[in-house]
């Protein structure tokens, strides 16, 4: 498969600047994969695709409010500093990405907050946006994290044309979301509600929980037409052995195991033994899943609708097969499916 096997026109309307009015009233394309069939639902109606005994994957990653607004010294440059990763603590050291960045030097000085309360210099270059800073604050380091949480802001995507809304510290989060640590949600979890959670819960569907710290690499355009050559971002992953028993178990009793999100996927699939089976694991993963690619733990997943040559639309390829994605997503354009972070759903069987 090459890269140009991605292209689709998505009309721009189709990207969702906001979310449903209720989590799990999105709209649901089902498609079948045996029967090569496409359906139309509710978000909700997931719950009668699955029986007792059955699991679903949960991301439980949490966005934390990565993006700042601080003014450079001197001039008073507004800038934006995306925060990718703590690199150290102790140090408060960051790697981050900055805006307008060639504004941005070694040895600039950023000041955030109405009274400048917190000072970052920038002190090392680590690509043509990004840069590690150190920052300067007089507090505790529970202070300091406290600080970044007061004068940051949700991190949506930048293709969402608006302000940040205090609607949107919540809607992009999961309900489940427990781990701090990403930057992106992982948004398939989005469309899930309290009350539907409870509901899959009495019907007997249990619930592993990994953690997969979603980084912006998810999004990095390809840029090579092989796909064999395109490097993913590392991420940082967490699997515990409750959360292998729970799958493992289902795979003995060839339950369905649903993967609820493309993260939740790259998560199991970058840690499978010679049996099959799913290992505990913590530290980082850079998996790409592009076809072909057996899969060896998920027999079904829910997704959102990807745009055009991502990565995302690539492991969905994969796992639903070229044709049967591309005819739904034909399909989805015409229905005027919601696209992206706070758009639609998928269900894969």
């Amino acid at each position: 498969m090459k890269l140009s096997h991605f292209s689709f026109n998505l009309p721009k309307e189709l990207l969702a600047e906001f979310p449903a009015e209720n989590r799990d009233e999105s709209r649901l394309m089902v498609i079948d994969r045996k029967k090569q069939t496409i359906e139309h639902k509710m978000f909700k109606d997931v719950i009668n695709y699955f029986d007792d005994g059955d699991v679903l994957i949960l991301n439980n990653t949490k966005v934390f409010p990565a993006r700042l607004y601080g003014n450079k010294e001197k001039t008073g440059a507004r800038i934006e500093v995306f925060l990718l990763r703590e690199l150290n603590a102790e140090q408060r050291l960051w790697d981050v990405l900055v805006d307008p960045a060639r504004k941005i030097r070694i040895g600039n000085k950023l000041y955030f907050g109405d009274d400048d309360s917190l000072v970052a210099e920038v002190i090392d270059n680590t690509t043509s946006r990004g840069r590690t800073l150190r920052f300067l604050y007089d507090g505790s380091y529970e202070e300091f994290r406290n600080k970044l949480t007061e004068l940051g802001e949700t991190p949506i995507p930048k293709y969402i044309n608006r302000e940040v809304t205090e609607e949107d510290a919540e809607r992009y989060q999961t309900i489940y979301a427990k781990e701090e640590g990403a930057v992106a949600a992982p948004t398939a979890g989005l469309h899930f509600s309290k009350h539907l959670l409870k509901k899959l819960e009495i019907k007997g569907i249990n619930f592993a929980e990994v953690t997969l710290h979603v980084g912006l690499g998810t999004f990095n355009p390809v840029e090579v037409e092989d796909l064999s050559k395109h490097k993913m971002d590392s991420e940082e992953l967490i699997i515990k052995q409750e959360a292998c028993d729970v799958v493992n178990a289902a795979k003995v009793n060839k339950k369905r195991i649903c993967a609820v999100g493309t993260t939740s996927m790259r998560a199991i699939e970058s840690s499978v033994s010679s049996q099959h089976t799913l290992n505990p694991y913590e530290g980082w993963t850079n998996k790409f899943i592009f076809p072909p690619h057996d899969f060896s733990i998920a027999n079904c997943m829910i997704t959102n609708f990807h745009t055009p040559k991502s990565t995302l639309l690539m492991m969905i390829s994969a796992f639903c097969g070229h044709d049967l994605m591309k005819r739904a997503y034909e399909e989805a354009i015409k229905e005027e499916y919601k696209f992206y972070s706070y758009g639609d759903a998928m269900l894969i069987l």
